[in-house]
């Protein structure tokens, strides 16, 4: 089950462990539950903090008037790990207990991916303008620390003169919304321009031909 000796876990691996609550995104858990009001999730965060100390594994909570979105990722292999899977089981029953409904399908994830025909000659700009550093695991990509911005990685293509698309986004949603998500930007003049590598991810054009790929973990090591 684990990628030995990191004990990482894929996103399928999550599944198969069944956690409903939550969903895979990237090397991260991620769930949101919404609770009656933001006393009751000021009351879920305090909880789930008296649970994250005694298992010594702390998440990343986001706390807001009827929802707490919250992340879990092992830092120090920077992946999903079974200490993610267990405190996110520990979060799952504190909810339970209290009545508050999770909304796994509404959890979502934005990168930004760039073409280029060479990411050494680029990257410190980009890591330089917008104050993001190299991952740790995945070296190409540059990221936030504190999670506030996207990741932003880059994308071999054959050189070309502007104006063609350099930038597209990637948006990681849960499987069982990637469905409905195409469909819905299909009908909303939307083309596919490759469902070549579905379920992994799909992509899409808008009437302009700018594209957008919608990924989820499925056949993805992270």
């Amino acid at each position: 089950m684990d990628d030995a000796p990191t004990g990482r876990l894929s996103g399928d691996q999550i599944v198969e462990l069944g956690i409903p609550d939550w969903r895979s995104m990237h090397e991260t858990l991620q769930a949101r539950f919404r609770p009656s009001d933001f006393a009751a999730g000021l009351e879920f965060v305090n909880a789930i903090g008296a649970v994250a100390e005694e298992l010594d594994h702390h998440p990343d909570i986001d706390l807001r008037y009827g929802l707490v979105n919250i992340r879990l990722v092992s830092h120090d292999v920077h992946a999903k790990t079974q200490r993610d899977v267990d405190l996110a089981r520990r979060i799952s029953e504190l909810a339970a207990e209290r009545g508050i409904r999770a909304d796994p399908g509404v959890v979502s994830r934005v990168e930004i991916g760039l073409d280029t025909w060479d990411a050494d000659e680029i990257r410190p700009f980009w890591q330089a303008v917008l104050g993001l550093s190299r991952h740790p695991r995945f070296t190409s990509d540059l990221i936030d620390p504190e999670g506030d911005l996207p990741t932003i990685w880059f994308q071999t293509c054959e050189p070309h003169e502007v104006p063609q698309q350099r930038f597209h986004l990637d948006i990681r949603v849960p499987p069982e919304v990637a469905k409905q998500r195409i469909a819905d930007a299909l009908a909303a003049g939307g083309v596919l321009a490759s469902d070549a590598d579905v379920p992994w991810f799909t992509v899409l054009a808008d009437p302009q031909g700018n594209k957008v790929c919608v990924c989820t973990h499925v056949g993805r090591s992270d």
